[in-house]
This record gives C-alpha cells, structure tokens and sequence, in this order.
C-alpha cells in the first residue's frame, strides 16, 4: 500500500514524517529540518464547518466535556492548526443538542464554579459512525488521486 509520507518523501526526502492514529482515522506530523521552510496554513472555513460536528462527536465518544476542555483537546490534536473560539463552538454545541446528538448538564467539580458538561447521545453514536465512515471514504479517495500516476512512454 502507497501511504502519504511515500508520496511526500518522494518530493521532499529531507523531511522526517511521523504517523499515527486518531479518532479512527490516520495523520501525519511533519518534521522540518532547518534546512526546509514549513509553513502552516490555516484550515479553510469550508473544512472547518464540515469537520466540527464529528469532531466534537468524536470528542465526547471518549466521555462527557466542557466546552474549554473541548477546544483545548482540538487545538493540542492538531498542533494549533484548528483553533475553535467560544463564538463558533458553543452555538455549535447548542445545535447538536437541539438534534439530540448531546445532552449536556451543570457540574461542580471539587467545589469549583459550574461547568457545562456535554455527554454523547445513542442517536449522536450512531451520526458519528456515519460521519467517520464518510471521511474514511473521502480520505481514502484523496490518497488514492493524490499518489503520482504511471506514465506509459
């Protein structure tokens, strides 16, 4: 099987890449040496929209959070490539549970201020299988295009 870092390796030798997985899915972190300008472009809003819910589902398969802690975990995931605000996560948040994705409650932790906790739903279990599914599809066709074809001379 072709993987990403071959295809990258094959333009930038010089590069270390570092795979993984999460959430069910494969990622890359690349290595720069000093040698070799990185830099880091900032996702589009497009794929932002479309990767926050099954992120946040993914999130809270994994037990109930609070929104902070929710975009602390994205922004550490990513290495500071996805940066959520409290303005664009808590209206997202607040639909899903209008969907019956998540529930959410007050909590006071060890006599701290009240935080507002969100839990996975069965229905939100079953949107994020589909979801994960769907960008397994995806990701598996832009690997596929994505690798350099065969030129018959």
């Amino acid at each position: 099987m072709y993987t990403f870092g071959q295809h990258f390796h094959a333009y930038f030798p010089e590069v270390k890449i570092y795979t993984g997985e999460g959430f069910g899915i494969c990622y890359a972190y690349i290595d720069c040496e000093s040698n070799f300008a990185c830099e880091v472009r900032m996702i589009s809003k497009t794929l932002m929209a479309a990767s926050t819910r099954p992120i946040i589902l993914a999130i809270l398969s994994r037990g109930k959070d609070y929104g902070y802690n929710i975009i602390q975990k994205v922004k550490n995931t990513s290495g500071g490539g996805i940066e959520w605000s409290d303005g664009m996560l808590y209206p997202v948040l607040q639909r899903m549970e209008m969907d019956h994705l998540i529930t959410s409650e007050w909590i006071s932790v060890d006599g701290g201020r009240p935080r507002h906790y969100y839990h996975i739903t069965e229905l939100g279990r079953q949107v994020l299988a589909a979801e994960l599914t769907s960008w397994q599809k995806i990701l598996q066709a832009m690997v596929h295009f994505s690798q350099p074809r065969l030129v018959k001379e």
